[in-house]
């Protein structure tokens, strides 16, 4: 299993909002391929899959905010 973390992003932000998932719970994942966008007061951002896999869990919803470090789903690597 592969813990996505939401990266430390600079400039001072400490905390994002998930505003889209681009794949839903049991759905195959790519590597490096989009998988979730997110927004700040600063920016927009997005994380792409590390891995090949099935994303497992998304633990941080669309419209929920995650500190920079918190794992915020996981993949399950193939």
């Amino acid at each position: 299993m592969k813990e996505i973390i939401l990266p430390d992003m600079g400039e001072n932000i400490t905390e994002a909002t998930v505003s889209f998932w681009h794949h839903q719970t049991g759905e195959e994942v790519k590597a490096e391929s989009e998988l979730v966008e997110f927004y700040t007061d600063k920016a927009n951002f997005s994380v792409k899959s590390p891995v090949d896999g099935v994303l497992r869990t998304i633990l941080v919803k669309e419209g929920e905010k995650a500190t920079v470090g918190k794992v915020i789903g996981i993949i399950e690597e193939k």
